[in-house]
């Protein structure tokens, strides 16, 4: 499945979430993730983020986009990381 994932952290914590992240998926621009997951990878990304953020402080929205569907992006101003293949 294709995943998005965009994070609002405590500035104490978004090093660790950013480095985390990194692990699985593509950065894409400040607390915007992105990639292809299977749904363990989904799962550990789950748990290893609620380990690393506070709840009561932080947000964090992951999206979700099955395999057959297509994904269309549109970019305004400038892009701030080239885009990946989209399946």
């Amino acid at each position: 499945m294709y995943v998005i994932v965009v994070y609002d952290v405590n500035v104490q914590r978004v090093a660790k979430v950013c480095q985390f992240l990194r692990m699985f998926l593509h950065w894409v621009q400040n607390s915007v993730f992105e990639g292809e997951l299977t749904e363990s990878e989904l799962m550990r990304v789950e748990i290893g983020l609620k380990e690393i953020i506070n709840e009561k402080e932080d947000s964090i929205t992951i999206y979700i986009l099955p395999h057959d569907k297509i994904l269309k992006r549109k970019f305004i101003g400038i892009r701030k990381s080239e885009p990946t293949s989209i399946l």
